[in-house]
């Protein structure tokens, strides 16, 4: 992927913040008890950044479980929409690799589907700047359940739809196993490592819509994207005739401590 490319897809979601907003899975309770536990403390009080937070999906679920969050996005339709859903959460604009936060003023920072579109060699030595001795980075990714055979069928058609335009989104954050390395390639950081499975029951459309809010849709062009959905939602419903689908993921879940 040319660095053109992953700019414009980083950059895509702005004009579909709504839809994202709408349609995208959030988090489940267990995943929040993961963060406490691997980083060995409470979310009550806790400062947090929030980083790449889009829409807020993950930064409120981290207001109501106690945190002292901020939200910290560089998107013009992103923070608008999230503005828009949480006016009592204060947001800043930027990312992750230039961070507008004060050196060791946070206890947490978290990187909600958002890490991938960092520089890891800018964003780790930034990480370490604004938390605190002893605090966390946590990042984690929600990742379709490959064993789950009607998800695995999917990403097959995905694959070869968007053979064109890179790793499609389905696919592109699953098999794991590298995943830390990926995250810190310098090996600063010693990450421990959960998954936490959860799913929800969705119609169909809902389903599509969430899918077509991914970064390749948004890039591949209207009619390139419409082609996919419209053919996807036929097999779909053959499969699920009562128009509602299980989506099952996998969160994967990283925690390094700042030393």
């Amino acid at each position: 992927m040319t660095a053109s490319f992953h700019t414009a897809r980083a950059h895509s979601f702005n004009a579909a913040a709504a839809q994202y907003a709408a349609n995208r899975p959030s988090y489940p309770p267990a995943l929040f008890d993961a963060i406490e536990e691997l980083a060995g403390r409470p979310l009550t009080g806790a400062r947090v950044a929030d980083v790449g937070a889009g829409t807020g999906i993950a930064t409120a679920l981290l207001h109501a479980r106690g945190a002292q969050v901020v939200a910290v996005e560089p998107g013009d339709g992103m923070a608008e929409q999230f503005r828009h859903a949480h006016p009592a959460i204060p947001i800043i604009r930027g990312d992750g690799n230039d961070l507008p936060l004060l050196t060791d003023s946070a206890d947490l920072l978290t990187y909600a589907q958002s890490w991938h579109w960092t520089d890891p060699a800018r964003a780790v030595p930034e990480a370490c700047r604004v938390l605190r001795p002893g605090g966390a980075l946590a990042l984690w990714w929600n990742t379709d359940a490959l064993d789950v055979p009607w998800i695995t069928g999917q990403a097959g058609r995905l694959v070869e739809h968007f053979k064109d335009y890179g790793v499609p989104p389905a696919v592109e954050a699953n098999g794991n196993g590298g995943r830390s390395a990926l995250a810190d390639p310098s090996g600063r950081l010693d990450f421990g490592r959960r998954v936490v499975r959860w799913s929800r029951r969705v119609p169909v459309d809902t389903h599509l819509a969430n899918i077509g809010s991914h970064s390749l849709f948004l890039v591949a062009g209207e009619e390139h994207a419409s082609a996919f959905l419209t053919e996807e939602r036929r097999i779909l419903l053959e499969q699920f005739p009562d128009g509602t689908v299980e989506e099952t993921y996998d969160v994967e879940l990283l925690v390094a401590f700042n030393a």
